[in-house]
């Protein structure tokens, strides 16, 4: 590493874009909850000298929390991105042969905030977001390869599971996936558990990101402090776990300004 590169580290900023996982957080109904439990406890097994371990059991789906989808998270017409059928590439004991979570390496790329809700805090339940709405918060150019987040600022709602998993939530539409698309971007994200406009029968937005074009989804982000300090345009870095055939991961992302 060159003294250039960490001088310029050791004076950025850096913001926490996770939310926290606990037992009882906010998840969509189709997907596991997060399960805790505590399977050592200190003074279970005291070890010689006096000391003594506790360690603990997660259960825990791939799409729950802050979390990545892998393109094979869907499928259209039995197709995942890039015309490979589903059904020949999956299996209940391996998971995906093809597009698989762990395909998918550590991100450190531009990233840019869409602050939708601006001064107003949040975003009633029935909105849908616009090309034209991207287009007047964004407060930075979007490139090819960039990471596009949006805030509806309904990740303050993380300590109320029922309001944040509710069946109507704000989020992009399909004309609004399409403009940030047609930029060629790497992934986009959003405070919602289902980045879409929700209800969406068809879930026309994951279709299209994941199997048309090849995008990442990234959900359940927290971008609060980074709309409070009006920063748009940052560094973000986060990486899933490498699960095998998974078509989704937890990670942990960071903004770097």
């Amino acid at each position: 590493m060159t003294p250039e590169l960490v001088k310029a580290i050791a004076g950025a900023q850096l913001y926490d874009l996770a939310q926290e996982w606990r037992v009882g957080m906010p998840h969509w109904p189709s997907h596991p909850p997060f399960l805790y439990g505590l399977r050592q406890s200190h003074g279970d097994v005291q070890l010689p000298g006096g000391g003594s371990s506790a360690s603990e059991i997660l259960t825990l789906g791939g799409h729950v929390g802050t979390h990545i989808d892998a393109l094979c998270h869907f499928s259209c017409d039995g197709r995942l991105h890039g015309g490979a059928e589903a059904a020949a590439v999956q299996s209940v004991e391996h998971g995906f042969q093809a597009l698989g979570i762990q395909t998918v390496g550590p991100i450190v790329r531009r990233g840019v905030l869409f602050d939708v809700a601006g001064e107003n805090g949040e975003l009633p339940p029935d909105r849908a977001i616009t090309a034209a709405d991207l287009q007047r918060a964004a407060r930075a150019e979007l490139r090819a390869g960039d990471v596009a987040l949006i805030r509806t600022g309904w990740a303050r709602y993380w300590d109320q599971p029922r309001r944040m998993a509710n069946s109507q939530a704000p989020g992009p539409n399909l004309e609004a996936a399409s403009w940030l698309s047609s930029h060629g971007i790497f992934a986009a994200g959003s405070d919602t558990l289902a980045f879409e406009a929700v209800p969406a029968p068809s879930m026309p937005v994951h279709v299209h990101l994941l199997v048309e074009k090849g995008i990442h989804i990234i959900e359940a982000l927290n971008l609060e402090q980074l709309a409070a300090d009006q920063v748009h345009e940052f560094l973000f870095i986060a990486s899933p776990l490498k699960i095998s055939g998974g078509t989704g991961s937890p990670i942990r992302p960071f903004a770097l300004v």
